[in-house]
């Protein structure tokens, strides 16, 4: 196995470097490489010269696959410091990440699609397989690199396609690392990370050789990712942002939820795309709400992410810090009320207390837009159809979730949910083998379980004619 350097093989450190900050204490701890548009051109080559024999034995791919995941496990204790030290999540986070960037090889690795025959009135035989598509592409975000990874690189490697994955430039450390420990079971060329600021990315998904662009990003980085593919007829994936709503139904039990809710937002420091972001509570409920929230929130332990004490770590970037600065002071401008939190934590990093909003309009863009960070208004309603429709009036479609002692009737509320994913008295959470897809501007296509498997495949059919 090549050693976990953090620099994986099949790149070479031609051209410019840049800093990578730990968002901890806001300062430059380390550099990666800053690769120029045009030398993706022989890492794309390398990849289709490797997909005829990578897609030729399945046997082989499942072995290689499973060896891999064994590999990531055993680098988990220099992979998950070092994705905390670029990202700022706690270490127990990302261990989490690394265990499940294991768990989702194994998945796929497993998952078998065989031929399957098409019964119809004609005097023929038809069988339909699946076939991969080639050379794809993935741009990973920075809020869980290695785990948006591993939801890309895993179905497509599974289905016999190579890759080329570009991590953001705000956490390319941890995905180089990773690069390098599964160079080890993989062959040449299957998988290969690059590394560097735009017009990379842009390249990357408008790249002729490229079949496929996989991306998790905003919706406005998505259109451009789409616009791009779009040139080489390549298809796309796309998991772009959220805007989840969790509505809290009359009969609900405020503390037994609190810390539950509590999480489904803060988790990551707010930087989840899944994550509650709007909390909907019958008026006579509202103030109980924001008590139980606010609490938790000025009690959570928030500090550098290894330090075994934190909880809650920095913003990841000097840019998300700004944007989620700028939502807040906008939401106490527009009469909002900080219930905890409210402001940056006066420190070195990216620290920003958690925050708990009362009082802001339902207009303000901290409810209408994602905020991704770690604030989180709470709004009242009057009846239960005005809670569905604010929830639903957004532009994203992402995920929502429903609370309430009553499951039934939780459940009535969370069909009229306009998203890919609603949960009741709990959010965010995802089994490998369920399908992950949004509605609205929320994406295109569908990641996880088999569906994420058949995303990475075509189909291709063959007739036969019966024996005389």
């Amino acid at each position: 196995m090549a050693p976990a350097t953090g620099r994986p093989p099949h790149t070479t450190d031609r051209g410019g470097h840049f800093a990578v900050v730990d968002p901890s204490t806001g300062e430059a701890f380390d550099e990666a490489p800053d690769r120029r548009p045009e030398e993706l051109d022989p890492v794309v080559d390398r990849a289709r010269a490797a997909w005829p024999g990578w897609r030729a034995d399945p046997a082989a791919r499942r072995t290689a696959l499973l060896a891999a995941a064994d590999a990531v496990e055993a680098a988990a204790t220099a992979l998950a410091p070092l994705l905390t030290r670029e990202q700022g999540k706690p270490l127990t986070e990302s261990h989490a990440e690394v265990a499940r960037t294991a768990a989702r090889l194994r998945y796929f690795a497993e998952l078998d699609i065989g031929a399957q025959p098409i019964t119809d009135d004609r005097p023929v035989h038809s069988r339909l397989r699946w076939r991969s598509i080639g050379a794809v592409a993935a741009i990973v975000p920075w809020n869980f690199p290695l785990q948006l990874a591993s939801a890309k690189f895993a179905p497509a490697l599974a289905a016999g396609n190579t890759m080329v994955l570009k991590p953001s430039p705000s956490t390319p450390l941890a995905t180089r690392m990773l690069g390098a420990v599964l160079a080890g079971s993989l062959p040449e060329g299957v998988l290969t990370v690059v590394t560097g600021r735009e017009p990379l990315g842009a390249r990357l998904a408008s790249h002729p050789g490229i079949r496929h662009v996989t991306f998790t990003g905003s919706a406005a980085t998505g259109r451009a990712v789409a616009a791009g593919a779009a040139a080489s007829l390549a298809r796309v994936t796309l998991e772009l942002g959220g805007n989840d709503a969790a509505i809290l139904l009359d009969d609900v039990d405020v503390e037994e939820i609190a810390d539950r809710l509590f999480w489904a937002a803060f988790r990551n420091c707010g930087q989840v795309c899944m994550a509650v972001k709007r909390v909907y509570a019958p008026a006579r409920l509202h103030d109980r709400v924001v008590e139980a929230l606010a609490h938790r929130a000025s009690t959570t332990v928030v500090g550098p992410g290894l330090d075994p004490a934190s909880r809650i770590g920095p913003v990841s970037n000097a840019p998300q810090l700004a944007h989620v600065e700028r939502r807040t002071a906008r939401a106490l401008a527009d009469g909002g009320r900080a219930a905890a939190g409210g402001h940056r934590l006066d420190r070195p990093g990216y620290f920003f207390a958690p925050t708990i909003l009362a009082d802001v309009p339902a207009d303000s863009p901290v409810v209408t837009e994602e905020q991704f960070g770690p604030v989180l208004p709470v709004l009242p309603y009057d009846s239960l159809d005005e809670a569905v429709r604010a929830a639903n009036d957004t532009g994203f479609g992402l995920g929502g979730s429903v609370w309430s002692t009553d499951l039934d009737r939780a459940a009535a509320v969370a069909d009229r949910l306009e998203c890919g994913t609603a949960w009741i008295n709990h959010h965010a959470e995802l089994s490998l083998a369920q399908p992950f897809a949004g509605a609205k501007d929320s994406g295109v296509g569908v990641a996880g379980g088999p569906w994420g498997l058949y995303g990475n495949l075509r189909p291709f059919v063959v007739h036969r004619p019966e024996e005389a």
